[in-house]
């Protein structure tokens, strides 16, 4: 089957970003791909404490039971526990140069969203590095990510082709994202993108008052003030939502037609919102309190699935080690 490595920072729970980004697309896959799940503490580490690293580890263990992410189908395992991946990083690391690191788009955003400037911490500009050994380590060759995470593939396979040309095999295999064809879902604000750092994010374990209350401060059209006066579809936050969890395509592109010409309340539009999302959100919910009840279960399935995801990056590696001619005692 093909395989799949995709994960997470532990830095928060997850959100509706993240559902439509790329755990619908985990869930749908899993039953027909290798799925290898990793919550990436080391490189949440990179920018963020440990203390706040550790504390929402399990939870992201939750968010993924609770959307329906199998640990039988998927592996689901730690990127600090499987060691492997840390050599793999430093190997990788003399194939890259500083240049090519301070050229990737994805990284100069981040680094600017932070506020770093020339302050970024090593291991925050070479984390493509680190991705790049993820995914070679599992020989993924689907990654589902974000579009803006483009330029993160496109290094991972720079990095594969010069290892291959560097010791004449063909140990490392290419791989190519996987992007949802939804798009990236805004922020509740209107920002591009919706983070847990920024504010702007409705987490999947939101309780019916904070998705009403995340819905209410959602952002429409700021020109659309009385109910008969023509709005803006594009950029509305609103439509955007209902574009990705409405079930019903027809009735949102008649709500659209309506807004344009005007005679469609900004209330209007939210209530049907509300009501989808309310709908969708109660039953994740209410499997996450569930398996919330069980943090033991959580790290077994972690522990099972940390063992499972060494073999297979542990025999990666002894292939790497060997094409590089530093298999000595082998």
């Amino acid at each position: 089957m093909p395989t799949i490595l995709t994960g997470d920072r532990p830095t928060g729970p997850l959100h509706l970003g993240h559902y439509v980004g790329s755990l619908q697309n985990r869930v749908r896959l899993q039953s027909h791909h290798r799925q290898f799940v990793m919550i990436a503490d080391m490189q949440a580490l990179t920018d963020t404490e440990p203390a706040k690293v550790r504390a929402n580890l399990l939870e992201v263990v939750f968010d993924y039971l609770a959307v329906g992410i199998d640990p039988v189908q998927s592996t689901i395992f730690i990127q600090s526990q499987v060691p492997e991946l840390a050599e793999l990083t430093v190997h990788f690391l003399n194939l890259v140069t500083l240049a090519r690191l301070e050229r990737n788009p994805t990284v100069k955003e981040e680094i600017r969203q932070r506020g770093f400037e020339r302050d970024v911490p090593a291991g925050f500009l070479t984390y493509p590095v680190s991705q790049a050994a993820d995914i070679t380590a599992f020989k993924a060759t689907l990654v589902p990510v974000g579009a803006d995470q483009q330029p993160m593939i496109e290094q991972t396979n720079e990095i594969v082709r010069r290892f291959n040309a560097l010791t004449g095999s063909s140990v490392l295999v290419e791989c190519e994202a996987l992007i949802p064809e939804q798009g990236r879902l805004p922020g509740l604000d209107g920002g591009a993108k919706m983070g847990k750092s920024l504010g702007n994010a409705l987490a999947l374990s939101a309780s019916p008052d904070e998705i009403s209350a995340a819905v209410r401060r959602m952002y429409t059209d700021r020109n659309h003030l009385r109910i008969e006066d023509p709005g803006q579809v594009e950029g509305n936050v609103a439509f955007a939502y209902l574009d990705a969890f409405d079930p019903d395509a027809a009735e949102v592109e008649r709500l659209k037609s309506q807004y344009r010409r005007g005679g469609l309340a900004d209330t209007t539009v939210k209530r049907r919102l509300e009501d989808i999302l309310q709908a969708h959100l109660a039953p994740i919910r209410k499997q996450r309190a569930a398996f919330a009840q069980d943090p033991a279960g959580a790290r077994n399935i972690l522990l099972e699935g940390c063992v499972r995801a060494r073999a297979v990056a542990a025999q990666t590696l002894r292939e790497v080690r060997q094409a590089l001619g530093i298999e000595y005692f082998a």
